[in-house]
């Protein structure tokens, strides 16, 4: 992988992420821009202990623009773009309209191809393979920045999840603070630790899964992606190394050389859930990483969360009044169900 930092027109950083080493990334960004306004703060809700983004700035950011104005293409026929260049492989760059920043954290745009019709899905292992490089490489550049303590890198896809610009895309935030579901997730490896001598409570969720097989959709000599038990959305798959690590950058030769088949296969599966030819199925692709300076971080296990809010072809689960008020969660879909659905729309290969 060969790595190029350069600036864009209002001085952010963006990042070109090649697979050959002798592309030379030299553009400059012409476009006439003001620098960077935000208004982006960190709020504490005192009765939950939750913090909120309030980012105002935002309001103005592009919304869904036609394919011929789209700004993560590459800058061609005299159009510029937030991507100087004519072509690329990947490509990170900071988010003109950031929900965190000003100290407060750091949003970072990740281009998985200059394709704008492309998928994550249409990827080669390869291209994905210097995905998982870039947020990698992010990880460890974001851990170095003061105030970073956790970064989280994730794709959305599809208007129903709430996408604002369809060219393939994934995003990295740096949090300036552990987020409340990761602080959670810690509180009960500690609470499991305690109550059975110590434990692993990542190790014996992924341990148990597999010995019971029912919510297995695929596992392989590296990797174990199961429906959870207590599975929230209508089709959720979470994707754990067989080797716990803290974060991305602990994972082993072995274990990141398999990783873009099987997170790949996982998301041709999505896309044949309701039948060939529908819709692209609308996802959430999350990487959960441990904080960097928590003592707990070694006992955390870096996984993948993947999930849809579609629950069956033309419906989609809402978050009513149970899960929006009150964090009850009602899943019409059984977890058993779930998993053996995406077992029947394994590839043919």
């Amino acid at each position: 992988m060969k790595k190029t930092s350069t600036r864009l027109a209002d001085g952010r950083e963006l990042v070109y992420y090649d697979s050959r080493d002798d592309v030379v990334r030299d553009a400059v960004d012409r476009r006439p821009l003001d620098p960077v306004s935000t208004r982006a703060e960190i709020r504490e809700d005192v009765l939950l202990g939750d913090r909120v983004a309030i980012a105002s700035h935002r309001q103005g950011r592009t919304h869904l623009p036609p394919a011929d104005e789209c700004p993560l293409c590459p800058s061609r026929d005299g159009r510029h773009t937030e991507i100087p260049d004519s072509d690329y492989d990947v490509v990170v760059f900071e988010n003109r309209f950031p929900s965190l920043a000003g100290g407060a954290g750091r949003c970072e745009v990740v281009c998985f191809t200059p394709d704008h019709d492309a998928s994550f899905a249409d990827l080669t292992e390869e291209r994905a393979a210097l995905v998982l490089q870039a947020w990698t490489d992010r990880t460890a550049e974001l851990a170095a920045v003061p105030g970073v303590e956790q970064v989280f890198c994730f794709e959305n896809r599809g208007a129903e999840i709430g996408v604002t610009l369809a060219h393939p895309h994934g995003q990295v935030y740096g949090y300036p603070f552990t987020t409340p579901r990761t602080e959670l997730m810690l509180r009960s490896a500690r609470e499991h630790a305690a109550r059975t001598g110590g434990g692993n409570l990542f190790d014996d969720v992924v341990r148990r899964e597999r010995e019971d097989g029912e919510r297995v959709v695929l596992a392989t000599d590296h990797w174990t992606a199961f429906v959870p038990y207590a599975a929230r959305w209508p089709y959720e798959v979470h994707l754990y190394p067989r080797r716990r690590v803290p974060d991305l950058r602990g994972l082993d030769a072995a274990a990141r050389g398999e990783l873009p088949r099987v997170q790949l296969e996982l998301l041709r599966r999505f896309d044949r859930i309701f039948g060939e030819g529908r819709p692209p199925t609308p996802y959430v692709s999350a990487w959960h990483q441990a904080p960097f300076a928590d003592p707990r971080r070694d006992a955390f296990a870096c996984h993948l969360e993947l999930f849809t809010i579609r629950r069956a072809s033309g419906k989609l689960k809402f978050l009513a009044g149970s899960e929006s008020g009150m964090s009850v969660w009602i899943n019409d879909v059984p977890p058993e169900a779930a998993a053996r659905r995406l077992r029947e729309v394994a590839s043919a290969s």
